[in-house]
């Protein structure tokens, strides 16, 4: 907001008739926001759907409580990230309770971020046509009732099946959760705060996952705990929540959502596969039908009035470079610090709460650092680029640390990369908001996040099959951590390199 927009709005405030300037204000910062997708009216004229413009965001009668809204949307991600992060300090006694495999852990850890990322990108459509309150809250209930379902698992297809649940009821109420945020804060000001707040939530939630399993007596109570925290939160919800919609009209994109899901189904079992001779048929069918699952969605999606994700928006910077951001994300960082902590436990032989605390090194420092992205004096994009920057020299950092056996060699990188880690974090969600039309705001954070949970999944079965490879889990991870430190590099890069026109800039957020 500039200085004579905010002295406007001051004097509006005073002067009789202000709703009606306050009003005004928000119309135009509106229409302003819709300077970033200037290609969707032409495109919803051709497809015959409603635009966002002829239909604004309309709302329940219920009063906004932007602080109540801040702090429960806040405290469900935390619950999400924690029930996501869990099984990186708990994964070698679940897998020996569940009889798992070294070649199936992988469906241990990537049954969330498959479910999260097959179907971030339809629930924030439903968030958006019929209501992010409504779709909040269901996930939220949700997300409670099979987590708990979890902790009754005996086999490791039941486990994968539950957490691929929780993943689908968590991609209800993180793609609703930034358009309530939205909702809540109007004013770019507003939003700079509550997105920040919110990606710290996001870091604080991932440091605590792991020191509240490894605290209970064992991995079945810490889904218990997480889960009937959940329950409560939602029922909290109902009482402090407003609702908030855009509808554009036409039916849920079913079809696209089914196509999407099979296709990173396929894709991330060929990379679990893979471990074992990437050569081998079963390989190559699974990527094949990868390949054209994913080509029949984006027909699907350039033929729908209705579509989970609105591809011209792919022709814009700001959208690049926030889906970008969500991808390297989740095949650089978070698929390496998901099975480090294994890994640590194995060769160090610490025990879950020690492995927890040190984890907590990297976590902690990136919820400090989430908290304070607001203050710096650098764009989203810049603080993108920097934190992918600082991981991959936290990677290059701990190469070493696992065949020396000693825990303080991984303690530079874990600072480093929890540097990094944070403004990743404060900086993605700002920048999947400011990326989209203010009203398509769950739209453009479940699409940052689709991509941000697809890294993760195909991120995390990268990253054991390079370290399981042979040569010894030192070796492996050795190598995993310079992928790792590669891809980082690439997300700097994938980052910075769409550059603004003038006619795509969106609202500037002043600082």
């Amino acid at each position: 907001m500039t200085g004579l927009d905010s002295a406007a709005v001051g004097e509006a405030r005073k002067a009789p008739g202000a709703q009606e300037a306050r009003e005004t204000h928000e119309v135009r910062e509106a229409h302003e926001a819709r300077g970033v997708s200037g290609a969707r009216g032409s495109r919803t004229a051709r497809t015959g759907a409603r635009t966002p413009q002829a239909e604004p965001d309309s709302t329940a009668p219920s009063p906004v409580h932007p602080r109540a809204t801040l702090a429960l949307v806040s405290a469900v991600t935390a619950v999400t990230l924690m029930n996501y992060t869990a099984p990186m300090v708990t994964l070698p006694q679940t897998a020996a309770a569940l009889h798992t495999p070294l070649s199936g852990q992988a469906w241990l850890l990537n049954g969330t971020p498959l479910g999260l990322a097959a179907l971030l990108l339809v629930a924030g459509s439903l968030a958006d046509d019929y209501g992010r309150r409504r779709v909040f809250l269901a996930g939220t209930l949700a997300l409670g009732l099979t987590t708990a379902l979890g902790a009754l698992t005996t086999s490791t297809w039941q486990f994968t099946l539950a957490r691929i649940a929780q993943g689908a009821a968590g991609a209800a109420l993180l793609a609703s959760a930034l358009g309530l945020i939205v909702h809540a804060f109007p004013s770019p000001r507003g939003r700079l705060h509550a997105t920040g707040v919110w990606g710290a939530f996001v870091s604080g939630g991932i440091a605590a996952g792991p020191l509240v399993a490894a605290a209970l007596p064992d991995w079945r109570t810490g889904y218990g705990v997480l889960g009937a925290t959940a329950l409560l939160l939602a029922a909290v919800g109902t009482r402090a929540l407003a609702e908030s919609r855009a509808p554009r009209g036409g039916r849920p994109d079913i079809p696209g959502a089914l196509t999407f899901g099979l296709a990173l189904v396929a894709l991330v079992a060929a990379l679990t596969l893979g471990r074992d001779g990437w050569l081998r048929t079963p390989v190559g069918l699974l990527l094949a039908a990868a390949a054209a699952l994913i080509a029949v969605f984006v027909a699907v999606e350039r033929r729908s009035g209705t579509p989970m994700i609105d591809l011209d928006l792919l022709r814009h910077p700001r959208f690049l470079a926030s889906s970008a951001g969500g991808l390297f994300t989740g095949l650089a960082v978070i698929a390496v610090f998901s099975y480090l902590p294994s890994v640590v436990q194995r060769t160090m032989h610490l025990s879950p709460p020690a492995t927890a605390g040190l984890l907590l090194l990297w976590s902690g420092l990136s919820f400090g650092v989430a908290l304070q992205v607001k203050r710096l004096p650098v764009p989203p994009r810049g603080q993108l680029a920097l934190g992918f920057a600082l991981h991959a020299a936290g990677a290059l950092t701990m190469l070493g640390a696992i065949g020396s056996g000693s825990w303080t060699r991984l303690l530079p990188g874990l600072i480093i990369g929890g540097l990094g880690s944070g403004l990743l974090n404060g900086a993605l969600p700002l920048l999947a908001v400011e990326s989209v039309p203010r009203e398509r705001a769950a739209m453009g954070s479940g699409a940052q996040q689709t991509l941000r949970y697809i890294g993760s999944s195909v991120g995390v079965a990268l990253t054991i099959a390079l370290a399981t490879s042979g040569g010894g889990l030192a070796h492996g991870m050795n190598l995993a951590l310079l992928v790792s430190a590669g891809l980082a590099t690439a997300g700097a890069i994938g980052v910075l390199a769409p550059r603004d026109r003038k006619q795509d800039a969106g609202p500037v957020i002043r600082r």
